[in-house]
């Protein structure tokens, strides 16, 4: 299941959730936070649900389905917020993923730090890139050992593992895991494209929907760093708007 906003442009939020979910196999559902107006160039628009609405989708797939691993990404406000944490409290949202989205690739501001945090304490796995992390410890995070930093500081509120994405050194991508204390570093090939719109939703969907097969945290981070790295390359000579384009989630399929 992903708790998530709508991307009118399609390569973020539920859309890419959606596609990720289809590519992994797995079925997918939904609960909208929030409708955006955003295409390649950025967000125009954001019109959060209340959260008595969101509520109503996750009762609703919860009492007909069974939810295997939930991916939680933009809250809209705080009464979104109230409701999906009433929710992981009563154990009903299992292997909870969440991705705190605090701003679009394009800059524009998604979320309040002090809603993401009323969720962050359910959390199996967080996964800020690095600029949603310094919104959350307080600080700059740019390199490999801060975003280490960042992701002990986070998990001591309450989430049992934190990934931090986004980090780039000797050519490749990444990731820094705080797992039980333990620092790992998640390193892949760096690609090189503009094309990387809803590379956060769909690596946080990525894990999700490995959970859901039964994979430990371990393999389905592997995955999905792996998927996240196929879309980005199979996407990197597409031009699909006058923005930064959205990846290949499909890719994977017929690789």
């Amino acid at each position: 299941m992903t708790i998530a906003g709508s991307d009118s442009g399609g390569g973020a939020g539920i859309q890419a959730d959606l596609k990720t979910f289809a590519a992994l196999r797995v079925f997918g559902t939904s609960a909208i936070t929030a409708i955006t107006a955003q295409n390649t160039r950025g967000v125009l628009d954001v019109h959060p649900l209340p959260g008595a609405v969101v509520g109503a989708q996750i009762d609703a797939v919860h009492d007909d389905m069974q939810v295997a691993a939930v991916k939680v990404g933009m809250l809209g406000g705080d009464g979104v917020a109230a409701e999906v944490a009433a929710r992981a409290r009563d154990g009903l949202l299992p292997q909870l993923v969440l991705d705190p989205v605090l701003y679009a690739t394009s800059g524009h501001r998604l979320g309040a730090l002090a809603v993401v945090e009323r969720v962050l304490p359910f959390a199996l796995l967080v996964t800020p890139n690095r600029d949603e992390a310094s919104a959350l410890v307080g600080a700059p995070v740019r390199g490999p050992d801060e975003m280490a930093a960042a992701a002990r500081e986070i998990a001591s509120g309450g989430a049992r593992h934190v990934v931090v994405t986004g980090g780039e050194a000797d050519g490749h991508a990444v990731d820094v895991l705080c797992s039980g204390g333990e620092i790992r570093f998640l390193r892949s090939p760096w690609v090189r494209t503009d094309n990387d719109h809803g590379t956060g939703c769909t690596f946080s969907a990525a894990v999700a929907a490995r959970l859901a097969h039964g994979d430990d945290l371990a393999a389905a981070l592997a995955v999905a760093k792996k998927y996240v790295a196929t879309g980005l390359r199979g996407a990197r000579d597409w031009k699909v708007g006058a923005g930064r384009g959205p990846i290949d989630h499909f890719g994977w399929s017929v690789s």
